[in-house]
């Protein structure tokens, strides 16, 4: 049955020789994993189906498919790697082997609880796969959401263990690729088994309010419609609801006070033209009083995830707040399923421009994280030292856009300092670093930018790299760019030693 629905499912998306490609790696997966159980009792083919289907619904390509359905073949049946690339070819045998890699990984965790792995190898095992092919990360993402939906089969150490985990890497992850209703899934999942009782007290308060705040929202959705009918703006205009993990970490902020929390139910406005998202923009804030403060511009400039909307808050003439979201369809469609949408659209596979070796400079914004990503895992394989609260920084913090004074954009963890953005840009112009302008502005070295900053690095061919600027640093990237730097005398104190010596 389920066999029948996934490939019901697959034609409606790929040609007839793929979904043969398709049909035939379900035949070969389930004689594989054949007397394998679940913890649930189910046959265990039923999990890389479930992975598979998730994979069609996000429109990721028919490779990425197969991969699902045979992702557990080499580490938990007698199947080989050679195997499956002599019958699904190069590509699959790369994605399953990737996805057995982060497998290996996470096995040499001695605590699941401590999410980064426990050695170098492992490590650099998991940032190898998912930096070669961001194809890897996606399906399993893809894995670890249906091990969530399926995670109260197992022991309650265990269930806690998988939430943290997924909370920690996974739902970050999603979020770093846009995938943002995969991302709000994992968390509300994880959430619930990693603290139930803080959930179910976030999900009471919610239900509460909701009841009323929906009323009043209908009321002005009636109102918006009519007045976006009346300039002709093709529109659909639809409630969105905080999720309970967004709601529980926004009352962590303002002290439990949900009064202080503007965003619980939200309207959304999809329109057809980026022009008609800024119209609606201006009709909003004609009829409603805006709340200054709260105006944001992501189609101008876009979050580091590529998240496109406009947000506002205003006021109504009854005294309510409320917030808006307007967006194009295709800004809607990449706010939902990110980066993953692409590739079945794409002949050429968006991946292979993702491959190691690239430059980030080279790279969309957005991903250049995914280059920073392999950087990491090569350093850790010629044995350079990285405490683990380094790698959180690279690898899970939130990330902010910097732009230099051409345009050029680059992708820097949140907290990043005027130095780490000097030594992305190029390692000689942080070494030669004098002073920073930001947005205009003489800016220290000490003070984090912002996302969305102009900054502008003033270089002196006399300046040198200092010591000291390891503590203006948070990039691992920066950071060890001026270790090599500091370590290698510059040519004129090799002059100034030269001249002593012959005095």
């Amino acid at each position: 049955m389920q066999k029948k629905s996934l490939l019901a499912n697959a034609k409606n998306v790929y040609n007839k020789n793929q979904v043969l490609e398709i049909e035939n790696a379900i035949d070969f997966a389930s004689k594989a994993h054949k007397n394998q159980k679940r913890r649930s009792g189910e046959a265990y083919i039923t999990h890389p189906i479930a992975v598979a289907n998730k994979l069609i619904e996000w429109g990721m390509d028919s490779d990425s498919v197969i991969a699902g359905l045979l992702h557990d073949t080499v580490e938990d049946t007698e199947v080989k790697l050679e195997e499956i690339e002599s019958i699904f070819g190069r590509d699959v045998a790369f994605l399953v082997d990737g996805l057995t890699k982060i497998s290996q990984a996470r096995a040499g965790m001695k605590d699941l609880s401590n999410y980064l792995p426990q050695t170098k190898d492992n490590l650099s095992k998991l940032l190898i796969a998912v930096g070669q092919d961001i194809r890897v990360i996606i399906i399993k993402l893809a894995d670890r959401l249906h091990n969530l939906e399926t995670l109260s089969y197992l022991p309650k150490e265990y269930q806690k263990k998988v939430a943290r985990e997924s909370l920690e890497v996974f739902a970050p992850m999603a979020d770093r690729l846009g995938m943002g209703q995969i991302r709000v899934k994992i968390e509300e999942l994880a959430f619930f088994y990693l603290d139930h009782a803080a959930y179910k007290k976030t999900e009471a308060l919610m239900r509460k309010r909701l009841g009323k705040s929906t009323r009043k929202l209908g009321a002005i959705r009636e109102e918006v419609v009519k007045a976006l009918n009346a300039q002709n703006i093709h529109s659909d205009v639809n409630g969105r609801v905080k999720s309970i993990y967004s709601l529980y970490k926004k009352l962590r902020k303002v002290s439990g006070n949900v009064d202080d929390v503007y965003d619980l139910m939200a309207l959304r406005i999809i329109v057809d033209t980026k022009e008609d998202c800024y119209r609606v923009l201006g009709i909003l804030h004609a009829i409603y009083q805006p709340i200054i403060t709260k105006i944001k511009d992501y189609i101008a400039i876009p979050k580091p995830n590529g998240y496109q909307s406009l947000h506002t808050t205003v006021i109504t003439p009854a005294k309510q707040i409320v917030e808006f979201q307007i967006r194009t369809k295709e800004m809607h469609e990449y706010n939902e399923r990110g980066l993953a949408a692409s590739f079945h659209y794409n002949e050429h596979k968006l991946s292979k421009d993702y491959i190691e070796n690239k430059k980030s400079s080279t790279m969309p914004a957005n991903l250049q994280w995914i280059t920073q990503l392999q950087e990491v895992a090569q350093r850790l394989t010629n044995n350079e030292e990285i405490s683990r609260d380094q790698l959180t920084i690279d690898l899970f913090s939130d990330r902010i856009f910097v732009y230099s004074p051409k345009g050029d954009i680059y992708n820097l963890p949140e907290g990043a300092l005027p130095l780490d953005f000097a030594y992305l840009v190029h390692s000689d112009i942080g070494k030669h670093s004098a002073s920073f302008r930001v947005n205009g502005n003489i800016h220290p070295f000490d003070k984090p930018l912002s996302n969305g900053d102009v900054v502008e690095v003033i270089t002196r061919p006399l300046s040198q790299a200092k010591q000291a600027w390891l503590s203006l640093m948070k990039t691992s990237h920066g950071k060890s760019k001026l270790k090599g730097q500091l370590k290698k005398p510059d040519a004129i104190t090799s002059i100034r030693k030269s001249r002593d010596k012959n005095i």
